[in-house]
């Protein structure tokens, strides 16, 4: 009854085009798998038991609520975590006992079915992940508790949606590199393609990129962030997505898929942040007294101008792709852009029609500089194994373990 509420409930607005500031891919779900059968009489019932009934629980929500009850998903899947960790453990040689299945929230006909505790424990945090961005996106789109009368989202949900990125991250950091490289390549071949080493790396770095795109923002609304603390932010955001599109095309990109829908989001995203470098990278020039910096700082601005006419067809591209989403108020950084871009090159024309018309043979842009990347993913540690394996306390059809186990022995 309270699934079929909550659906009524949230209907209207899950039939929506959404908005995507920040792009998650396709949510999965666990999907009815066989704990009782494959750990029958080697853990205790009410062991087994919790592990089934905590991992329901998450599927019930997420396809109650489409995957919008984030707090409610984050909070089941972080006590599943302690309870799954005993089936990774080595001194229970448990890890391929039990079949897990995941689906996809919007196609549950596409079903991963793999023999491992470790995918289990992947498939957990991947999803902690996404729903984090989930929760980043949600700070950045416009309704009355986050956006000012003409759409701008508060300094205050700006600065939390730069943690929760972070936070995001370190879940997908995680994923990437302390349980993927740790796979065996045959279970590695099996996982879904969003959950390839390269697309979680790309997701991470995506993440950290469009943290520091906020922190741009907000130091574009400081009056003490000086033009090279911005030109700085610029750079490093056009490397982090820089750095995403390269972990991406290390995947084949299906034409049609999930995976097209994200490198269309990284390209739009990529073409913004090298706008913004070369427009904050003008200004620096434009401050130098040398007439050839303010050539060289026009054909930045001009180049900002390009780019950004790019981005607009690229943002266009994203938004049409399957599954199709609105496209975005033009915020922070390239809303600066928008208004004070066409102005500068008004001005400067004037000023340097002559000698760029004289310099007409050169056609080389100059060099952005490079700087030492600022943010990283958030550590993230697994939690404590959960006291319900402690083996001591175990009993199993109404014997301790050990003289279950020792049993065992002797009729083999």
């Amino acid at each position: 009854m309270g699934c079929s509420t909550s659906l009524l409930r949230r209907n209207k607005k899950m039939a929506a085009v959404p908005e995507v500031v920040v792009f998650v891919p396709a949510l999965q779900v666990p999907s009815a798998s066989e704990h009782q059968r494959a750990l029958r009489g080697l853990v205790p019932a009410s062991l087994i038991e919790q592990l089934a009934a905590v991992r329901d629980r998450i599927t019930l929500v997420a396809e109650c609520t489409g995957g919008s009850a984030i707090t409610e998903l984050k909070h089941a899947l972080e006590e599943y975590l302690p309870l799954l960790l005993g089936l990774t453990k080595k001194e229970f040689d448990f890890d391929e006992l039990v079949e897990f299945k995941w689906k996809y929230l919007d196609n549950k006909q596409k079903e991963t079915c793999i023999s491992s505790s470790w995918f289990e424990l992947l498939s957990v945090i991947y999803m902690l992940g996404l729903l984090t961005l989930s929760e980043a996106n949600s700070l950045l789109i416009s309704n009355e508790h986050s956006a000012s009368e003409d759409g701008a989202i508060s300094g205050d949900s700006t600065r939390n949606a730069v943690d929760v990125l972070l936070k995001a991250s370190g879940y997908l950091e995680f994923c990437a590199r302390s349980i993927v490289t740790n796979l065996s390549s045959e279970i590695a071949k099996k996982l879904p393609r969003d959950m390839q080493e390269s697309i979680l790396e790309a997701l991470c770095i995506q993440a950290l990129g469009q943290a520091t795109e906020l922190q741009l923002g907000l130091a574009i609304e400081s009056q003490k962030a000086t033009l090279s603390v911005k030109r700085r932010l610029a750079c490093e955001q056009l490397t982090y997505f820089s750095q995403a599109h390269h972990q991406l095309t290390a995947s084949e990109i299906d034409e049609d898929g999930a995976i097209k829908k994200h490198s269309l989001f990284i390209r739009w995203k990529y073409l913004e942040a090298k706008a913004a470098a070369y427009y904050f990278h003008g200004m620096v020039l434009d401050k130098a007294k040398e007439p050839s910096s303010h050539v060289s700082a026009m054909r930045c601005f001009l180049a900002a101008e390009e780019l950004i006419s790019e981005s607009k067809k690229a943002c266009l591209s994203f938004c049409l792709a399957a599954p199709v989403n609105r496209i975005p108020p033009v915020r922070g950084t390239m809303r600066h852009l928008y208004h004070q871009l066409p102005e500068i090159i008004s001005r400067k024309s004037t000023v340097c029609g002559n000698m760029l018309e004289q310099d007409k043979g050169s056609h080389e842009l100059p060099d952005l500089p490079e700087f030492q990347l600022s943010l990283r993913p958030d550590d993230y540690e697994l939690p404590a194994l959960s006291t319900e394996w402690n083996r001591d306390d175990w009993e199993i059809l109404g014997q301790p373990l050990k003289n279950h186990l020792e049993d065992e022995g002797k009729t083999s």
